[in-house]
This record gives C-alpha cells, structure tokens and sequence, in this order.
C-alpha cells in the first residue's frame, strides 16, 4: 500500500477535458485552449504531451486551459481579454527545467503570487509561496535582499514551497534559492548562469512567466471568477478590483456614536503609510479571514483562514513569535527551533540556547512591536485591534464600516503612544 501511495505523487495522469471550451454569456463566448507540453516520460524516456500532473490531490484529472478568444462586456465591466496569458500561457520555451511535471496547486502557488506582485511593480519583490497563500513577502532595493526577506520571514513553511519574484533571476538569488528546498521558480526572466545554478535541483521546475512586463496591467482588469458547487452547479463572479493604489487612497478613520464624531488622533507617518500600502497589497492573495502584521517592507506574521477576527490576529501573532524564534535558531546553531528543543531534551545541548531565544523572542514581540497591522475585512469589536496593540503595534488598516467602528478608533487613541488608523472603504475576502 506505501508504494502505491508514493507512486501516485509521481503519476502524470491523463484527462478526459476537452482541448477546446466555450462558455457563453448571451450572445457572447468567451474561448479556452487546453495547455499541455511534450515532455519526455519519466520511465521510458519517450517525448509526449501532456497537461496537468494532476488536481488538488493524485487521482484528481485537471486541466489548465489559456483564453484564446471573445471580449466579454456584461453591464459597464470590459473583462481580460485574449494575449495576457501569464501562468496559462506557459509553452515548453517558459518551461526553462520542468522537473517534476507541474501539478493544479504548483501553478496556482505562482498564480496567487502575481496576485499579490502585480501591485509591486514599482519595486523588486519576492513572494514565497503555499497552499495558495504566502510564507512570507517582501520589498527591497535588489530582487536578492527582498527573496532574502521573505524566505527568513517563514523559512519552516517556505521548505517545499514556490519562490516568485518581479525581476529578472540574478546569481546572487538564484544562490540564496538554490540553498533550500524548493518546488518551483517563477521570474520574468533569468539572468546568464542562473537556471545552471538552480538546475543544480534536478526536480526543481523553473519557469519564465510570459507577459510579466505588463503584469501591473491586471491590477485594473477583471476576469470571469467561477467556483463549482458539489452538486453540478456553479457561481460567477467579477474579481476584485483593489482601489488602494497609493497612500492618497485610504481614507480617514472616522465614525459617529452617540450623533458625536470620533476619529483617530494620529496619522500615520511616512514609514507607516509605506507599510500600510505593502500590507494592504500583500492582503490581496491572502485568505481570509486574515490579519498580517507588516515591518518595513516584510510580513511579520500572517495569519489566515480563520473564523473570528480576534482569533486570526492572535494567530498571527503566535506565528510571528514561534518564527521569529525558528529564524534565531537557525541563525545562532544551523538548525530549527524545535530541532534545537529536541537536542536540549536528549541531553546534547544546553538548555540556555533555548532561554536565550525565548527571551530575545519575548523582547522582541516576535517582532510585532513597531509593526503595523492589517485586516481585510472590518472589526466587529474593538478586542481584535487591542491584541495587536498589547504588541506594540504602531498603525493599523481596515475596512471600516463596523458598528463598532467608534469604539476601534477609541481603542486606537487610548493607546499609549496613540495608534494611527486608516479606512481603505472596501473588504479583501478571498475564498
């Protein structure tokens, strides 16, 4: 039986999708292309085609199809329209190594990663990738210090994970890279020397995403959003639209109680606004529920897909310690934290390593403290904004629209120092 569970995760399956499919809207249809690649076959060496590995699991026919053709315009809303394939235009020159054939949550890692670095195209920037949400994302002032940030943000879930940055693949990241574990590699492009670096990982697959240069373009386009109901049926949707383009989009923290006008004391400065915007922008591929917590330019801690607000924030929190105590671990012995635990409970290391990073974590809030924090849907009482406050967060952004907008605000002001806060007047849930 465990030899034919491990052969499943090696199986490329076939699919029974058709090459073409026509979605009709009225009188209009949109066309899709079924993508494959001629690859060679892993036991006998012989070139064929084929699409997806498989689905969400082995067993689970897929298929990843490129819109070919039709303009779709419902109401006022012109959708994405054909020649802007990114992740499902990928051919066999993108695919610089294959590695292992990729598989329907390889390529939606990288897809949900262009979510989030579509709004990052001012600056180089790296999002570490899995389960369709981010390990850790960051900006710098090179594509190498911004990987760098990110894969130390959360280097425990980045091993097995999908690398994406906005810049061309230099030496210096492809070295950082070549230095883990991961599945895959996504750039715009790849400097001389670097697939040779990476290609080290001979199940690594690396690819050069088409279109990139016009990435930033998405950001104001919609596309046809379907979700598949268990019982045949589907639900459409418009994507989202993210009207925070700059710090001039949020809006103030205000709102009335009792007839009476309460807002926030303290705007935010300069360095915040920058992170507010980052956070707010990186919130756009996390799922919800979720709060982040953001430090110059790199998530602190994410957490995401939790049922109460107040529960993700302390999530994330719990994260950001146990992270920030994993990166110590690994900076001062070469190894994780609980690595480290386990060699102190055997008798073959010195407790104190462990009280040493406890108490550097505990100073530190896991690094929450001077963070600014981020929540893409409303607080609907003021005990989310006070977990985040009690660690010494300076700046928090927010829907706003609550019934409890006032006492969030007050919350804000009675902190000590006050906490600024920003509306951005519209929610980020992703499902």
């Amino acid at each position: 039986m465990a030899r034919d569970i491990k052969a499943s995760y090696r199986t490329i399956m076939d699919d029974n999708f058709p090459e073409e499919m026509r979605i009709s809207f009225g009188d209009q249809t949109l066309v899709y292309r079924k993508r494959a690649w001629k690859i060679e076959d892993e036991k006998t060496g012989v070139l064929v085609e084929k699409g997806l590995r498989y689905g969400e699991n082995p067993g689970q026919e897929a298929a990843l199809y490129e819109l070919v053709n039709g303009n779709l315009v419902l109401g006022d809303c012109r959708f994405i329209e054909p020649g802007r394939g990114l992740v499902s235009a990928l051919s066999e020159d993108n695919m610089l190594q294959f590695g292992k054939h990729p598989g329907k949550t390889n390529l939606t890692d990288v897809d949900n990663a262009l979510n989030i670095l579509r709004y990052l195209d001012a600056t180089p920037a790296a999002c570490v990738m899995k389960h369709n949400n981010p390990c850790g994302a960051a900006k710098a002032d090179t594509v190498a210090e911004a990987y760098r940030k990110a894969y130390w943000a959360d280097a425990l879930a980045a091993f097995g994970g999908a690398v994406v940055v906005n810049r061309a693949m230099d030496k210096a990241t492809a070295e950082q890279i070549a230095s883990s574990y991961v599945e895959v590699v996504a750039a715009p492009d790849y400097e001389e020397g670097t697939v040779q670096i990476l290609g080290a990982r001979k199940n690594l697959r690396i690819v050069s995403v088409p279109n990139m240069d016009r990435l930033a373009e998405t950001a104001a386009t919609r596309f046809v959003d379907f979700k598949g109901l268990i019982d045949g049926g589907i639900i459409v949707q418009q994507s989202p639209l993210n009207r925070i383009s700059t710090r001039d989009d949020f809006m103030p923290a205000v709102a009335k109680k009792d007839g009476k006008e309460v807002r926030t004391e303290r705007e935010p400065t300069d360095a915040e606004y920058d992170d507010l915007l980052f956070g707010w922008q990186v919130e756009q591929g996390v799922t919800s529920n979720s709060v982040l917590y953001i430090k110059d330019g790199v998530t602190v801690g994410i957490g995401t897909g939790e049922q109460d607000r107040v529960g993700v924030a302390k999530i994330a929190v719990y994260k950001a310690y146990t992270k920030h105590a994993d990166r110590l671990a690994r900076e001062r012995h070469g190894m994780s934290y609980d690595e480290m635990v386990l060699e102190i409970k055997a008798g073959k290391r010195d407790a104190e390593d462990q009280v040493d990073i406890d108490k550097a974590t505990e100073e530190a809030h896991g690094g929450v403290s001077g963070s600014v924090m981020v929540s893409d849907a409303f607080f609907p009482s003021r005990d989310g904004v006070d977990v985040g406050i009690e660690e010494g967060v300076t700046a928090i952004v927010q829907p706003g629209g609550s019934m409890a907008d006032a006492e969030v605000i007050r919350a804000c002001n009675e902190a000590d120092p006050p906490v600024a806060m920003v509306f951005t007047g519209q929610r980020a849930f992703k499902h």
